[in-house]
Formats: C-alpha cells, structure tokens, sequence
C-alpha cells in the first residue's frame, strides 16, 4: 500500500429549486431510476450501478446563467452525456422539459439547459468529452 486511499466517485450532487421534478426529468431521460428518496434529495442510480446523481433541493437556490454573464450566478458544472443520435436526443430532451439556449457551439454537440437552468452537453459517440467541455467554458 503507497499511504495513498483510493478514491472512487460515487455520485454526483445538483443543487435545484425542485429535487423531484428535477430527478423525475433525469430519470427519464437518462432511463436511470430512483434509488432513495429523502424530504429535499433524490437519488438516482445508472443501471449498471457505476454512476450516481442526486439532486437536492434548495430554498434559495439561484438558476446558473449559460453562457456566463457578469454578475449573474455562474454554472459551476455542467453534465457531458453521450448519445448515438444527436438531433433525436435534443427532440427528447427537449419534449422531457429541456430548453435550447440562444448561444449554440458548432460541430458534433449541443448544449441544452435542463428544468432547474443548469447546462448539459450532448455529443455524439464519435466527438469526445474534451470537445463538449471546450464548447461550454
């Protein structure tokens, strides 16, 4: 053993208004299901059990702006999610409660804003993670 502990994300934690509205569109959308459920906090878990995301509700929450603005809350994170048809998984997202900004990156990837504001990327199988990151910040 180097002294090192080894250390494994486990989940993820998003901030929002709504935590069930929020965890319902997820759900949905990721065809993740809920896995525990508290007063403010759902859990979601991927199928295969890898990946958590939980979403929290939040009194005071305040929705990110995307693309930053000055003086505005700025996103703190956003979601990369890979799909295998781009055009089809924007319909999707958007019918689930999604929202398309008016700033759009070019190339192989779109930016949607789920319900609570925050801002995920969807990309092609074929564009990586790097791409959906630089077309965000």
């Amino acid at each position: 053993m180097s002294g090192i502990p080894r250390f494994s994300l486990a989940s993820l934690v998003i901030d929002c208004h709504d935590a069930d509205a929020l965890a319902a569109f997820y759900g949905r959308l990721l065809g993740w299901e809920v896995k525990a459920r508290d007063a403010d906090w759902v859990h979601l878990r991927s199928p295969d059990g890898s990946l958590g995301l939980s979403l929290q509700g939040e009194a005071g929450y305040v929705p990110p702006r995307w693309p930053e603005r000055p003086g505005a809350q700025q996103k703190m994170l956003h979601l990369d999610i890979r799909v295998d048809d781009l055009d089809a998984a924007v319909r999707h997202a958007v019918a689930l409660g999604a929202t398309e900004p008016p700033a759009r990156p070019e190339g192989g990837l779109r930016v949607l804003l789920d319900p609570a504001g925050h801002p995920f990327c969807l990309f092609l199988t074929a564009v990586g993670a790097v791409e959906a990151v630089e077309a965000v910040e």
